[in-house]
């Protein structure tokens, strides 16, 4: 069952802001934290970032870095490691969750 946006909203408010968790590697681990993000960096580059939907659905979301992809996004890291991603992040099929990750919030389209 979809939870409606006021309680995605308010769940977003009153959790801690996401942060970023950095392997060594070219691709994201199996096992991701539940609410924190993971981004591939190898040799200081960075390939990926993965994450579960935040909709609560439980869905692995792995999206590309390097700018040969197509689609990617661009991943901003403030003091602390708390990212932001752009563009949103819009999924076509199963939740249809579309939202933006600005300031390790996740703002709701």
């Amino acid at each position: 069952m979809k939870k409606p946006h006021w309680y995605l909203k308010l769940k977003e408010f009153l959790l801690p802001t996401r942060r970023i968790n950095v392997v060594e590697s070219d691709t994201p681990p199996d096992r991701l934290p539940w609410r924190n993000l993971v981004l591939a960096r190898e040799d200081n580059e960075d390939w990926a970032v993965a994450f579960r939907c935040p909709c609560g659905c439980g869905k692995r979301l792995e999206l590309l870095l390097i700018e040969e992809a197509k689609p990617n996004w661009s991943l901003t890291l403030t003091q602390g490691n708390v990212p932001t991603l752009h563009p949103s992040v819009w999924l076509k099929t199963g939740c249809c969750s579309h939202f933006w990750l600005r300031k390790g919030k996740v703002l709701w389209c």
